[in-house]
């Protein structure tokens, strides 16, 4: 079972917080094997969307509102504890960050950048890509949307 909770940036325990950013670093920097700016100045603005199972922090998302990330809301930094993939947390996560946006800000039109190789996961959750995929952080993307 997961247990989700969103909390605005104070709102985070310093426990909180820091299983934030391990579980981030844990699967974005150290899995993915990816050298970049995890800690980029922006989560003092989001929405932090934290899934809990027995405690642990184990699924992970952040929402922000038009203008704070993209000209749309968006959600971003999807994560999911690796030996807990096999239960359908992502798509959990998922569906209540996007219910986060639209209660936190009365909007439906969501923008993120997804990893090429999970179009499939956000298609599934009604995202439809647009323009061409690129490169962010030596990882390919493809921008996608949600009406």
């Amino acid at each position: 079972m997961l247990d989700i909770q969103l909390k605005y940036f104070k709102e985070l325990t310093t426990q909180e917080l820091y299983d934030v950013l391990q579980l981030r670093s844990e699967v974005f920097v150290v899995e993915q094997d990816c050298v970049y700016q995890d800690i980029d100045g922006k989560d003092q603005k989001a929405i932090h969307v934290l899934g809990f199972e027995d405690n642990s922090l184990v699924a992970y998302t952040r929402i922000f509102k038009p203008g704070d990330y993209f000209e749309d809301a968006s959600i971003g930094r999807v994560v999911v504890a690796k030996n807990k993939r096999d239960k359908a947390y992502g798509k959990l996560i998922m569906q209540a960050s996007i219910k986060g946006v639209e209660d936190e800000f009365n909007l439906s039109k969501i923008k993120i950048s997804a990893q090429l190789y999970l179009k499939k996961f956000y298609s599934d959750l009604g995202f439809k890509a647009i323009g061409e995929d690129y490169l962010e952080d030596n990882i390919p993307h493809i921008a996608m949307i949600k009406n």
